[in-house]
Formats: C-alpha cells, sequence, structure tokens
C-alpha cells in the first residue's frame, strides 16, 4: 500500500502536510489524488453534508442537490460518500451518472435543485479527482460559499449537526438527465442549418462527453469518426483529448475530415485540428467566433474577455476587426466573473474554455464545437481559411512540477532570469511564469519573434525553476 503524503484527522475532517493545516477549496474546488486527502470518502462525506447544511438553510421548500461525474474510477467512491452525506443532513439527491461539467449545472438549473456537484478533475489522469459545485442558477458557487462550506468541514461543526431519522433524504437517478442536456447543445446551433455532408472527428478523451458528443454532432446530420471513447475508469486523458491532439491530427487527415474536435475529460474544454491536421487553440476559436458573431450582431458590446495567456496574436486580430479585449486572471471563473462585469458576451482561454454567455451559464466544450462547425456551414470556408484571421507569434509553454510554491517576486535567482528573458526580448515579446491552480505545476510561457529564440529562452526560465523551486 502506497503511503498517505498528508495526516488525516477523522474528528475534524482536514488534512495536515508539512505540519500546516490544508485548505480544502483552492481556485477550481476541491481537487487531489483520489483516496488520499482531500479526496478521500471521509471528506467527501463531510463536504456533501456542509454543502446540504448550507443550501438548506437558504430556504423552506422541499431541497434537492444533483450530482454528476465524468468516468474516472475512484467516481464511484466520491459519488456515494457525497450522497451519503447529503441524504443524511435531510436533502434529496438526483443523480445523473457520467455527464459533461455543463451538463451538471444545465441540470441543476432545470430541475430548479438547490446546487449540483460535479466529481471531476477536469483535464487531470485518472489517478486525480476533484469536487466542484454550481448554485441553483447554474453559475459555479462563489468563494464566499466555498468558504462557508470548508468552515464547517475544517472545524468540525457540521458533525455535530443531524436532522432526526424521519428527516432524512433520499437519491433517485434521473433517466432523462442527457437527453435534455443533448436537447440544449441542439438549440445552439441555428435553425437554418445542419451538418449534413460535413465529416468530424471527435475525440471524447475516454471522458464525459463519450455517449453525448457523438450523438448530438450525428443528430444534426454530420458524418462523425469517434476516437477515445470507451472509457475504463483508467484512460481518461490518457494520450488524448484537448492536451493530447496527434492521434486526432492523424485521423482527420486519414479520413479526409472536415475537422477534429477534442474535448477534455468532463467536456468544458475544446481544442479544434482543422483539415489540414493543424491544432486551433482557444485563441483561433475566439477569434473565429468573435468575428462571426460581430457579423451577424449577435456579439452586442464590440469586447471579449481573454487571459495574460492568450497570444498576441488573438489581440492584434481583435483590434483589426475593431473588438476591444480585457484580461481577467487565469481561470474560467475569473473570465466569467469579468464578462459579467463589462456586459461582455464571449470570452475565454486558450486551453479552450470557451463562455458564451448568450447561451449557457459555463464553459462548454460541445457548445463551442457547434459555434465553430456553424461557421464552416454559414461561410463555406475550411477551418484552415478561417484560421488565418489570427497570426500565431512563436509562444512556448512548459510545465515543471514543483515541490512548493513560493511567490515568485520572492525568489531572486528567478526574479533576476526574468529579467534577463524580458530585455532580451524588448518589445518583440513577453513572458509570463505562473503556479497552475489545480496542480503542483509551475508553468513558464514565452512569446517571441522566432521559434527558435523563444524555445531557447523558455528553456532557460524552465532550468531555472527547476533549479531554486522543484
Amino acid at each position: 500500500m502506497a503511503p498517505v503524503s498528508g495526516r488525516f484527522n477523522y474528528c475534524n475532517v482536514y488534512f495536515i502536510k508539512d505540519n500546516k493545516m490544508e485548505k480544502l477549496f483552492g481556485t477550481d474546488g476541491i481537487r487531489g489524488v483520489a483516496n488520499i486527502p482531500p479526496m478521500t470518502a471521509e471528506i467527501a462525506l463531510a463536504v456533501g453534508r456542509a454543502t446540504a447544511y448550507v443550501f438548506r438553510s437558504r430556504s423552506k421548500r422541499h431541497h434537492r442537490i444533483v450530482i454528476g461525474k465524468d468516468t474516472r474510477l475512484s467516481g464511484y467512491m466520491l459519488e456515494d460518500a457525497l450522497t451519503s452525506g447529503i441524504i443524511s443532513m435531510g436533502v434529496d439527491v438526483l443523480l445523473t451518472g457520467p455527464m459533461p461539467t455543463p451538463g451538471i449545472a444545465f441540470t441543476t438549473r432545470s430541475m430548479r435543485a438547490d446546487a449540483g456537484i460535479v466529481i471531476s478533475a477536469s483535464h487531470n489522469p485518472y489517478q486525480d479527482n476533484g469536487i466542484k459545485i454550481f448554485s441553483n442558477d447554474g453559475f459555479k458557487v462563489s468563494e464566499n460559499v466555498e468558504r462557508q462550506i470548508e468552515d464547517l468541514v475544517v472545524s468540525g461543526k457540521i458533525n455535530n449537526i443531524r436532522p432526526t431519522a424521519d428527516k432524512i433524504g433520499k437519491a433517485h437517478r434521473i433517466d432523462d438527465a442527457i437527453g435534455r442536456y443533448i436537447e440544449l447543445c441542439k438549440r445552439t446551433f441555428p435553425d437554418d442549418l445542419t451538418l449534413d455532408g460535413i465529416k468530424i472527428v471527435v475525440d471524447c478523451a475516454n471522458g464525459a462527453t463519450y455517449k453525448i458528443a457523438p450523438t448530438i454532432f450525428s443528430e444534426l446530420g454530420a458524418d462523425v469518426r469517434t476516437i477515445h471513447c470507451e472509457p475504463d475508469g483508467k484512460n481518461i486523458n490518457d494520450n488524448c483529448g484537448s492536451q493530447f491532439t496527434k492521434d486526432l491530427s492523424i485521423a482527420v487527415r486519414r479520413t479526409r475530415a472536415d475537422a477534429g474536435l477534442a474535448f477534455d475529460g468532463d467536456g468544458d474544454r475544446l481544442i479544434v485540428i482543422d483539415e489540414k491536421g493543424n491544432e486551433l487553440t482557444g485563441d483561433h476559436i475566439i477569434a473565429i467566433c468573435a468575428a462571426k458573431m460581430k457579423m451577424r450582431r449577435t456579439l452586442g458590446k464590440p469586447m471579449v474577455i481573454i487571459t495574460p495567456m492568450s497570444n498576441i496574436g488573438l489581440r492584434i486580430a481583435l483590434n483589426k476587426m475593431g473588438i476591444k479585449y480585457k484580461d481577467a486572471e487565469v481561470g474560467d471563473r475569473n473570465v466569467l466573473e469579468m464578462m459579467h462585469k463589462y456586459g461582455v458576451t464571449l470570452g475565454g482561454e486558450q486551453s479552450g474554455h470557451i463562455i458564451f454567455r448568450n447561451l449557457h451559464t459555463t464553459g462548454d466544450g460541445i457548445i463551442s464545437a457547434l459555434q465553430i462547425l456553424a461557421a464552416i456551414r454559414r461561410t463555406g470556408k475550411t477551418l484552415s481559411e478561417m484560421s488565418k484571421i489570427v497570426k500565431v507569434a512563436p509562444q512556448k509553454l512548459i510545465n515543471i512540477e514543483v515541490s512548493h510554491k513560493p511567490p515568485i517576486e520572492s525568489v531572486t535567482a528567478l526574479r533576476k532570469a526574468i529579467a534577463r528573458v524580458e530585455s532580451k526580448l524588448g518589445k518583440n515579446g513577453r513572458v509570463l511564469i505562473r503556479y497552475s491552480g489545480t496542480q503542483m505545476l509551475c508553468r513558464v510561457m514565452v512569446e517571441g519573434p522566432t521559434e527558435r529564440l523563444t524555445n531557447k529562452l523558455a528553456a532557460y526560465l524552465a532550468n531555472t525553476v527547476r533549479e531554486v523551486i522543484a
């Protein structure tokens, strides 16, 4: 049995690492290695109880919480633990089974439930898992709500709040949840268009979209070929999906498809492969959709929200289209918050999180794919032709595993290395170094005038990170 890297306190339900109490919630819910704190059945049960208590206290009506998951093996364990915790607090559970994260957000709102819980670690490997919570409006809960739940769990207060036996809840399965979500997605595709005659290859990352995505595209008329659509609990995101598009590129070229669509494990990201086998990132998707929406007058305010990770080529393209942009902090919740603040319809990240605020309350890979396919059909152009709207500057992103996350500015050697690189780049590039909010990784990103120089400088900074942090 592998050693557990943390000490679990069964009374107060928190875990201690390096003699320091760890918080439960990160930048995108709770996440970690399955069956090791904080992703244990014990903590999941307590989180379920606390979540039920927080939302139950908001009204006196009958209470229900939706639970969905991706295809990870550990999903069974965490689903049962969360369900037990929630019904022990007198709240009913509605189970959807495997379903994309945006599908859970929609189902929560559609069923008028108090909240929705997604069991998923998104694009992470199968060993990891996570818990994300949505409010009854279909939006991710605020940090304030997360802190309330965390306080109840970590302090142990939730252990002393117990309804009597006749107030215990029940669990039900929503048999038509998938059908409801499929109809939502199909309604985002223009009524006057079909996908007849379009050939696509879909890579579902052996994740939550494996049943739903091929069905939607087929019902709209596309000739659909699938790869990585046979989940076994351990192969989710395994050299496939939005982060690993080599197989998809080969399949698109081999079948002479019009497009390849790569989703991540929980279905909220999309990366596209054009008919020539080239990868189009979230930056390309944003530019293509912004141009289409502006032309059809559905963009509304001429502005999109992006993040510091977005390539300078996207910024130049938006300027040429007369569309303003603002940078949110990395993370789809941060993008959405800024979209609300400025009344913007379109926003997203280079990683493939794209949000159409007029179509859904969260990023949705399938809905994003439908908008791209609609652009192909509407314009009659190929993806390679449409993608020319963005001239991508050479960019290199390197992820380095780290053991801790000291503030970047506090690491003298790294701060000096960054200054040297910025001096060499001048106005012809930029540097961005940040920690992952969900993994023990430091991300080094460099943009420069040439690929050779960009790769060289990124490697230099990555080696510096390995020497002084990793």
